[in-house]
């Protein structure tokens, strides 16, 4: 089977097409750079077009559409006295930074790698399958940490039950990139950044519109369950019976069994435990005890039949990144005391130095991204694609079913070129969103057709940042794999999930089952 593999990664049509992808995707700019160029062709086309009359109606005034010229000298110099202002109040700037800070810690002192460890330690052999995919999932609160903490120890447990090691991988990989955009009922830090973006792309039409950040979490949790049940059939089905004649070959000696928690460990586990216990004690307290709870939105904030304490306008669900943050900061300190990973305060703060350290490519990205949404906005050439798309799609006279399809697809096509995901919903979300709104679909809808197709080509993608640690992995036990190596293994997951969520999320829109808080189906203007 090694052979077998080995002429699938060399001669392969898969393996030829990605090197034919992972070319053309090298050859495009850096994103930040990618979006100071689109931003330069916004000045461009605003200063072409300033002078063509449309015959569109700008829904925000009535009139028809006139682009605004933004290499006029006015235009100009309000964009240079406004950057500053621009870049700091870009909506997912502050939401990634203060979420990691709090996650930071967490990591930093070993309470997400202890507290993982001793899920998967605790599994019987008969749901490894399943639990290690749902770990995977969960992982997602601590960002980047499945990659580096849940992959490898899929490996090692596997092997450790007798199961093939890159079986273990592959599972474990679907559920923590295949499942990106899958929650496991605890928010993750990607909610309130790409409800950011999309409220962003939504105010280009509609400056009125507000975007939950749990917007979509109904139907992450609910594709939890669908995620580990693709996931659990492949693995055990399709992806282990094709490994049986794959060798391992590498050295193993040290990776047969899983380290188990150490003593300080447990009790520094156990002690987080019950300090995550009490912060989600004294947030319930605070919620119910008061008779007008100070966490509801005021009365003339709340639309008709909308839970006051779920609305986009509700301190509660303006505080969720200020829970994320308290709700990993506090057992991650507790855990580093009690199990002596932390000696002092000054071990807190290293773990935020540290994670903000690995926050300064993203932080450029941001400040380029937010000066092209910006003048992308200004431009009116957001309204006007938007208007001209409609109308477009309109005269095509395609179900709205298949549009959402066409946005899933479009955005795994995307996927596979562009790596970031707030990047790629910048880019497409400042289009897609306005234009769909202009057909009656919510932003609501249109961010979770195209969490779907983000999630689902994660782990086909070469350009994915930590594709190539996987394919290390994979060395660790078969000494000839390669990127065709685990492109054949997770190309199956990448399909089913494509195809089975893309259904998943159909039947949600056509059963009305809630997408998530304060959100919808239909784009209702001022919403």
């Amino acid at each position: 089977m090694s052979e077998q593999i080995t002429a699938v990664e060399k001669n392969g049509w898969i393996n030829r097409a990605l090197n034919t992808i992972e070319v053309v995707g090298n050859k495009l700019p850096d994103p930040a750079v990618l979006f100071a160029l689109l931003m330069v062709i916004v000045w461009v086309l605003s200063w072409l077009l300033s002078g063509v009359s449309f015959d569109e109606l700008n829904p925000r005034t009535g009139e028809a559409i006139q682009i605004v010229n933004l290499l006029s000298g006015d235009a100009l110099t309000n964009f240079a006295s406004n950057i500053v202002n621009t870049f700091v109040t870009f909506p997912p700037l502050g939401v990634v930074l203060v979420a990691m800070l709090g996650l930071g810690v967490a990591e930093y002192t070993g309470f997400i790698n202890a507290g993982l460890r001793s899920i998967l330690s605790v599994t019987p052999k008969m749901l490894l399958t399943p639990v290690l995919i749902a770990v995977g999932i969960l992982s997602h609160v601590a960002v980047d940490a499945g990659y580096v903490l849940v992959v490898p120890l899929g490996a090692v447990i596997f092997y450790a039950a007798g199961r093939h090691p890159l079986a273990g991988i592959a599972a474990a990989f679907a559920g923590v990139s295949g499942g990106f955009s899958a929650t496991f009922f605890v928010p993750s830090s990607l909610d309130p950044l790409l409800a950011g973006l999309t409220q962003a792309s939504a105010q280009i039409l509609d400056p009125t519109v507000t975007v939950n950040p749990l917007n979509n979490y109904f139907f992450t949790t609910a594709s939890t369950f669908l995620i580990v049940a693709i996931g659990w059939f492949l693995t055990d089905k399709v992806i282990e019976p094709r490994l049986k004649g794959t060798k391992v070959d590498g050295d193993t000696s040290q990776m047969v069994t899983m380290e188990a928690l150490k003593p300080n460990e447990l009790r520094g586990l156990k002690a987080a435990a019950i300090s995550m216990l009490a912060v989600i004690g004294l947030l319930a307290l605070s919620i119910v005890l008061p008779e007008n709870t100070p966490w509801a939105a005021k009365p003339e904030d709340v639309l008709p039949g909308v839970n006051p304490l779920l609305t986009a306008a509700a301190p509660l669900m303006k505080s969720i990144v200020t829970i994320i943050f308290v709700f990993f900061l506090v057992p991650g300190i507790v855990y580093g005391y009690v199990s002596g990973s932390v000696k002092s305060h000054r071990d807190v703060v290293a773990g935020m130095s540290h994670a903000m350290s690995g926050m300064g490519y993203y932080i450029v990205m941001a400040f380029f991204c937010a000066l092209f949404l910006y003048a992308f906005s200004q431009s009116n050439l957001g309204v006007l694609m938007a208007l001209k798309g409609a109308n477009a799609l309109k005269e095509m006279g395609l179900p709205l079913g298949m549009t959402l399809v066409g946005i899933v697809f479009l955005s795994g096509f995307v996927n596979l070129v562009v790596g970031s995901a707030s990047a790629k919903w910048a880019l497409i979300g400042a289009i897609m969103v306005p234009m769909l709104m202009e057909l009656g679909l919510s932003p609501d809808l249109t961010q979770a057709a195209y969490r779907v197709g983000d999630s689902s080509t994660n782990i086909i993608t070469p350009l994915l940042p930590y594709f190539p640690l996987i394919v290390v992995f994979c060395q660790k036990y078969v000494k000839n794999s390669g990127i065709g190596t685990l492109v054949a293994l997770m190309l199956p997951f990448s399909i089913v999930m494509l195809v089975m969520w893309t259904a998943f999320l159909l039947g949600f829109w056509a059963l009305d089952i809630p997408l998530g808080i304060d959100s919808s189906y239909q784009y209702l203007p001022g919403r």
